[in-house]
């Protein structure tokens, strides 16, 4: 018993030294707070603008905040940064601290712990953060650390000798702090626990599960067109498994499922018009009565400083290139605006399906100007070995884009697509729906209806851009012009497509969207032959959304499209489309 007693004094300096660094962390705090007990550190502010506010959560599970788990989060902020780390997972040396300097009061003492006891472990940048403030169960954490070095050494620890006040301090230290250290070594274990129960079942340790569904409540009102059409509940659901194999690449695996359909719009005459007009992006990828399929299968990977992109599937431009409509664009998912018009500009609709794309930043990581060259090719019917089709031979569209960003306020994009549409019949905005498919994702039916005789030639031009001047305001906006030329005789024509929008992030409450959106959806006039008389006035489209956040993985949006002019005709009465829309993510 003299024999272990002896010991304990031996090693009694340990504790004296972590009670004079933990003092030193004391005095800095109460610089700052009077208390530091609640003193809790703050989240930067960091926004990137070309990332619109998403609240998508990207983890396969969301744990509640408890209090239980903000003590383990105060206790982490010690402990846990300097154990998970690669590099340094034990300092030898207090030279290793970068912001520890030999003037510092404290400076002996942390050589002590450090060099003589081995029971400091720093965070893995290598600082030491002693000026920072600590809560009790911080203390305690680091106290313990140190009280378990003393129980590792005290069978074999020899030094000169203490005085019996040390061993009074250390016990003092042990009675003062014994309820938090009970408190800790308990959390500590339910964590363990609770983490080893999750390992055990999680379905895999490169994937994670990111999903979204979307219930939407919508009518269109308008004379015949009202009559022709009643009050729909729609839904869309869609489950990504998002795989890493690297770190820096990803792997998507989308399933989707739906039964949301567009409204069908009808004329003066009481025939309807076949039109895309009004489409909302949940109505996308609908595969009818809720089938599930594979919509979207694509690959992301760097390779040197180039981003690469493989689509097996389902791809389509946005999801390769900026398309600088913050708050607006979603890609087609629930979280902004109603229509696949107001979304993205109509370029990025032209084809679509299997293909790759490369991105290649022009200038230095670190600049205010930050130029980048994107080249895409993706091809409507990649899988089809038949004639005329295939990867190749078949549909396709390859784009080319300058992208340029000007600090984190302004972004611009000039845009080239030039695309293949064989014989057949088909829609120039086709989604990549391919040969003689019927799907049209937006504009009217002049714009879209390619010829069902001969192969047709796009050429597509665009100009995308995006400001911010504050963080409570972006203005954003598009135009584009679309040369088809045909390789029969009156098969050749031109569309344009134009649109505005105003958002207003964060109004009202963190997380909410006011969004006002403006333009003329693809138009094509003076087109002969079947679409003589037909109509040859613009489109306008405007649109008004509020998304309120009720959580951070529920929304709810209503909203408003107003519609002149349905099929370029000005005799169609008016339409609007009135949605309420709500989105759950996980």
């Amino acid at each position: 018993m003299f024999h272990l007693l002896w010991k304990t004094l031996v090693l009694s300096p340990v504790v004296l030294g972590v009670t004079v660094l933990v003092c030193a962390k004391a005095m800095a705090a109460a610089e700052v707070a009077s208390s530091s007990e609640n003193t809790k550190p703050k989240a930067a502010n960091t926004s990137i603008f070309i990332q619109t506010e998403q609240p998508k959560v990207n983890q396969q599970l969301v744990a509640q905040k408890t209090d239980e788990n903000k003590v383990l989060e105060e206790v982490n902020r010690y402990s846990s940064e300097g154990k998970n780390q690669n590099s340094l997972s034990q300092v030898t040396s207090v030279s290793q601290f970068s912001d520890v300097q030999p003037t510092d009061w404290a400076f002996q003492a942390l050589q002590s712990l450090v060099e003589r006891y081995g029971c400091i472990a720093g965070y893995p940048n290598s600082t030491y953060r002693g000026n920072r403030a600590l809560t009790r169960y911080e203390f305690a954490a680091g106290l313990n650390a140190c009280l378990d070095r003393v129980n590792e050494l005290i069978a074999t620890a020899t030094g000169d000798l203490v005085t019996k006040q040390d061993l009074a301090t250390l016990q003092r230290l042990q009675e003062e702090f014994s309820a938090e250290l009970a408190t800790l070594r308990g959390r500590v274990d339910s964590l363990e626990a609770r983490t080893a129960e999750l390992e055990a079942n999680q379905f895999s340790t490169t994937t994670k599960l990111v999903g979204e569904a979307i219930f939407a409540v919508s009518d269109i009102f308008g004379n015949n067109t009202g009559d022709a059409n009643n009050t729909v509940f729609q839904d869309r659901v869609r489950l990504d498994l998002q795989t890493s194999f690297t770190g820096k690449d990803l792997l998507h695996t989308r399933l989707a499922a739906g039964n949301a359909l567009a409204f069908n719009q009808v004329d003066n005459a009481g025939l309807p018009i076949n039109t895309a007009e009004g489409t909302q992006t949940f109505q996308i990828g609908s595969t009818g009565n809720n089938g599930v399929i594979i919509d979207w299968l694509a690959y992301y990977v760097p390779i040197g400083p180039v981003q690469a992109y493989f689509a097996g599937t389902g791809g389509i431009h946005s999801d390769y290139v900026p398309t600088n409509n913050p708050y607006f664009e979603d890609f087609d998912g629930g979280n902004g605006a109603l229509s696949t018009f107001a979304s993205e500009s109509p370029i990025y609709r032209i084809g679509g399906g299997a293909g790759a794309a490369l991105t290649l930043p022009l200038g230095s990581s670190g600049s205010f100007f930050k130029p980048s060259l994107t080249i895409g090719y993706l091809a409507s019917n990649a899988n089809n070995p038949g004639p005329n089709q295939g990867l190749l031979e078949g549909n396709y569209a390859a784009l080319g884009q300058l992208n340029f960003s000007v600090g984190d306020r302004l972004s611009i994009g000039a845009t080239y697509v030039h695309g293949y549409h064989g014989a057949g019949g088909g829609n120039l905005f086709d989604f990549g729906g391919g040969l003689g498919s019927t799907i049209r994702v937006v504009g009217t039916n002049q714009a879209n209806t390619l010829s069902t005789l001969n192969a047709s030639s796009s050429n597509s031009y665009g100009i995308e851009a995006a400001f911010k001047p504050s963080d409570k305001l972006s203005v954003s906006g598009f135009i584009s012009y679309h040369d088809v030329t045909g390789f029969g005789a009156g098969d050749d024509y031109e569309a344009w497509s134009y649109g505005l929008g105003v958002a207003l992030p964060d109004l009202g409450k963190k997380g909410n969207v006011l969004g006002i959106f403006a333009g003329a959806e693809p138009y094509a006039r003076n087109r002969g032959g079947v679409f003589a008389g037909t109509g040859n006035d613009i489109p306008y489209h405007f649109e008004g959304f509020y998304k309120y956040r009720v959580s951070d993985n529920v929304s709810i949006t209503p909203g408003v499209i107003w519609l002149t002019s349905p099929g370029q005709n000005s005799n169609n009465d008016d339409a609007i489309i009135g949605t309420l829309r709500t989105t759950f993510t996980f």
